[in-house]
């Protein structure tokens, strides 16, 4: 059977591209909803962004919520400098002939995870979990129903990436990444350390371009644009693909690999907001909370990619 997804995303061009693997993949996927959250840019244009993606994977059955507008208790900070202006630059999208639920996203969340069994529902969130910890905020119960949450987000051995200390994900919203992590619900974290790992060099954007459907061209004119701060940045040969990681973990666990450790959030000191507190050698006796996600087989993570672009318009 499939397995139910609610995928939570600020799209951004590598939630894009993570949106449009599970979308060519429905019989490993039944993607009941996909909510968006502010984040890479505003929620009006994530939620744009995210209908936008729906339609270039031929899915436009799948319905999609607007979510949090803020981060529970700070200013919203975004990522236009990487992102471009419309958060999905790039490619010339069309404008969606799809419409946003009426539904607010977090009461979809809640809602949903009533109605299914429990532990039968991942929630995949690729943007700041303001979404999530809203609804546990509002619905405890109803939201620890779920199976598991595989996220983007975090960092230990790479530091940050917006700050010296913090992932862009956690940095927006630390304070709802708190309420997450210490829900008690299974959390496995694909953070930066495993998605520096997984780059889209200029030879496997041309094999994705090489692919010819217009998916495909998409997702290269998009990490052809949003590789250029990235590649300034890092000097690598590649740029990272982030969010990628949530959606082929779900598909193929075993080209990853990590450990279970305790993962707290910095909520006081605004040096270090937002950063990941991971004790990945278990120097504590602190609870282990997460399944901290520190590798990847590249090579594989990116024929899952190309694989899934084949299948699509």
């Amino acid at each position: 059977m499939p397995r139910k997804i609610i995928i939570d995303t600020d799209p951004g061009q590598d939630d894009a591209v993570a949106i449009l693997v599970a979308l060519a993949n429905p019989d490993m996927f039944d993607i009941l909803g996909i909510t968006a959250v502010a984040g890479n840019v505003g929620l009006k244009l994530n939620a744009q962004n995210a209908l936008k993606v729906v339609e270039l994977g031929g899915r436009p059955e799948i319905p999609v919520y607007a979510g949090c507008s803020d981060p529970i208790e700070r200013v919203l900070v975004t990522a236009e400098h990487v992102h471009g202006q419309t958060g999905l630059d790039g490619p010339e999208l069309a404008e969606p002939t799809i419409k946003l639920q009426e539904q607010h996203g977090v009461d979809f969340i809640i809602e949903t995870l009533r109605a299914h069994d429990e532990a039968t529902v991942t929630l995949a969130t690729l943007g700041p979990l303001t979404n999530i910890a809203t609804a546990l905020q509002k619905d405890p119960e109803a939201v620890k129903r779920c199976e598991q949450i595989v996220m983007m987000g975090g960092a230990y051995f790479q530091g940050g990436n917006i700050t010296p200390s913090a992932e862009f994900n956690i940095y927006v919203d630390p304070q709802a990444a708190d309420i997450v992590f210490r829900s008690g619900i299974p959390i496995t974290v694909a953070s930066l350390d495993v998605t520096h790992k997984a780059l889209s060099t200029k030879e496997r954007i041309e094999a994705i371009r090489k692919v010819g459907t217009k998916s495909a061209i998409a997702v290269a004119e998009m990490l052809s644009f949003s590789e250029r701060f990235d590649l300034e940045k890092y000097q690598w040969q590649g740029a990272p693909l982030h969010d990628p990681c949530v959606i082929t973990y779900l598909m193929k666990p075993e080209l990853f690999t990590g450990r279970m450790c305790n993962v707290q959030i910095e909520v006081q000191s605004e040096l270090t907001m937002g950063m990941t507190v991971a004790d990945y050698w278990n120097i504590t006796d602190r609870p282990k909370n997460a399944f901290f996600l520190d590798n990847v087989d590249a090579d594989g993570f990116f024929e899952l990619i190309i694989e899934a672009l084949r299948k699509l318009p």
